[in-house]
């Protein structure tokens, strides 16, 4: 599935369509290049999935929890680990398997920890400034 963004006021209902196109599926991996929109599409999708509080990146932190309408979200952003182990000494296999949401900025630094099953989220920047969102079900 490809979605386009032309603007910020699009995310919102490509936000929904991605849950609706993800059914079942909790986990979801962002790439794309820093200041693509990963983090400014996954505020929108915690919009949609009923967080109240403020959405941030997760950069320092490693991983936020949100209270969503019907269930817990993490927010990881992986982007100054150094190695796997970091990762997995935080516990970062538990929140995966924990059947909770998790959106996973920056998975490539963390390849062989990585769920077989995730919804992968490639955001690119096009010429115009808007954003093609491409998904996948893996």
């Amino acid at each position: 599935m490809t979605l386009t963004a032309t603007s910020a006021s699009d995310l919102p209902g490509l936000a929904t369509q991605l849950i609706n196109y993800a059914g079942n599926s909790r986990i979801f991996l962002f790439n794309g290049d820093m200041g693509a929109g990963k983090t400014t599409f996954i505020k929108s999708i915690c919009a949609a999935l009923g967080v109240k509080d403020g959405v941030t990146s997760p950069t320092f932190a490693i991983v936020n929890e949100y209270a969503g309408a019907a269930d817990k979200i993490y927010h990881f952003d992986f982007y100054r680990l150094k190695t796997q182990t970091e990762a997995l000494d935080m516990g970062a296999e538990e929140y995966f398997y924990s059947g909770h949401y998790c959106f996973i900025e920056w998975p490539e630094k963390i390849p062989d920890m990585l769920p077989l099953h995730y919804i992968s989220v490639s955001i690119k920047v096009l010429a115009d400034g808007a954003r093609q969102i491409s998904v996948e079900k893996n």
